[in-house]
């Protein structure tokens, strides 16, 4: 492990929630739920005061408004999100080029080798708060550690307006109590396993013998015990000329239901899609991930017939995979993340007569949506491959 904490996670709090906050101060202190406004949608995000009604991403809109009558629901505006989101890159690499983007509202950095620029790491983190709070209205929480899984754990338990320094002195203090649920990877499942085993605290499992994990977890129970030591060997890998691009969700609870899922899908895939359209790029190949509470993660890619960023095109691709992948073994689902690899910026267009045909027309539709979203919202228009989502409502998890 690193003995200097130089690698910073900041976090953006309620990213999209506290966005509509500071576009409407009349709605400063009340509960915004983000998200689709009504049908099947589900929560993107929840502002703090609406979390205390039990809200939280990935919930039906129904359940949320059963939960919180008096909410105030509000569509998703990815295109403004997303034009924030780079007005705060532009903070990070104001301070070091190696930024290591995770979605919209989060990022790694490192800062080693900045110092004698901008002063040590956790000065760096508190002029990165500050200049985001100063330049955007928004709040960040910032978590300084020797590694990435520090770092993320430091930011999270901060929240909201979060600050940690974790020094390497005080790695298994900080460790110690926290619950085993707070390993990156322990989901339901694997909690109810230690659980089993008398174990409910990191510090429960850093004291063990890291071959009684194994016997228990296989390959899943070194990672345990590497984290719960606070080992963590992954660099902050810059998102320069991308190789790949991706998006996905870490559920806030694991979701057991495929109709739910499926319209998660749908949302991500937009936002991909969207991004390649931005940044003019073209993929020709669509992954998809799978990982479920017990952290089996399912990796699945398929070549398409041409280089596309068309929303439809890729969204068949990665229903197709969806389909075949998501296996009742996998129930239920932590997270979910479609991405796009081998990506040109000139596109080369060979496929037959009706889809050059189809595939312009297509294009000119997703123009139209980016451009009427940038505007009026994401809730403003709704795709009609969201017509073959179950007909009954999807039930959250258990």
């Amino acid at each position: 492990m690193n003995a200097d904490p130089t690698i910073l996670h900041v976090d953006m709090d309620a990213f999209y929630a506290s966005v509509e906050q500071r576009d409407r101060p009349e709605l400063r202190g009340k509960p915004v739920i983000v998200g689709g406004v009504k049908g099947r949608g589900v929560v993107s995000a929840a502002s703090y005061e609406a979390r205390k009604f039990g809200i939280h991403s990935a919930m039906p809109i129904s359940t949320a408004r059963r939960l919180c009558p008096q909410g105030i629901y509000l569509p998703v505006r990815m295109s403004h999100y997303a034009e924030i989101s780079r007005q705060i890159r532009s903070i990070f690499l104001s301070f070091t080029p190696l930024v290591e983007p995770l979605s919209l509202d989060e990022a790694f950095l490192d800062v080693r080798g900045c110092e004698g620029l901008f002063g040590p790491a956790p000065q760096i983190a508190r002029q990165i708060k500050q200049r985001i709070r100063a330049e955007t209205g928004l709040i960040a929480s910032v978590g300084v550690a020797p590694n990435k899984y520090l770092a993320k754990l430091a930011s999270d338990v901060g929240k909201p307006d979060g600050y940690i320094v974790l020094l390497p002195e005080k790695v298994v203090e900080f460790l110690s109590p926290l619950p085993v649920s707070r390993i990156w990877g322990v989901g339901e499942k694997s909690e109810k396993r230690l659980h089993e085993m008398g174990i409910r605290t990191i510090g429960q499992i850093a004291t063990m013998p890291e071959k009684l994990l194994n016997d228990r977890f296989g390959e899943m129970g070194r990672h345990i015990w590497q984290l719960a030591n606070g080992q963590d060997d992954r660099t902050v890998v810059p998102d320069r000329e991308a190789k790949s691009v991706s998006t996905g969700t870490t559920f806030a609870q694991d979701i057991g239901d495929r109709g739910i899922l499926r319209v998660w899908l749908l949302d991500l895939v937009d936002h991909l899609a969207s991004r390649l359209r931005h940044e003019e790029i073209w993929a020709r190949t669509t992954d998809l991930k799978i990982r479920s509470s017990d952290f089996r993660t399912v990796t699945r890619s398929t070549t398409l017939a041409e280089p596309t960023n068309v929303t439809n095109v890729i969204w068949k691709a990665a229903a197709e995979l969806f389909e075949r992948s998501l296996t009742t073994d996998l129930m239920p689902v932590r997270l979910l993340g479609v991405g796009a690899t081998k990506l040109t910026r000139e596109p080369i267009v060979q496929g037959n007569l009706f889809e050059q045909k189809q595939h312009p027309q297509q294009a000119a539709l997703d123009q139209t949506i980016d451009t009427i979203r940038a505007q009026f919202g994401t809730g403003s228009i709704q795709r009609g491959v969201l017509l073959d989502r179950p007909s009954s409502e999807p039930k959250p998890s258990e």
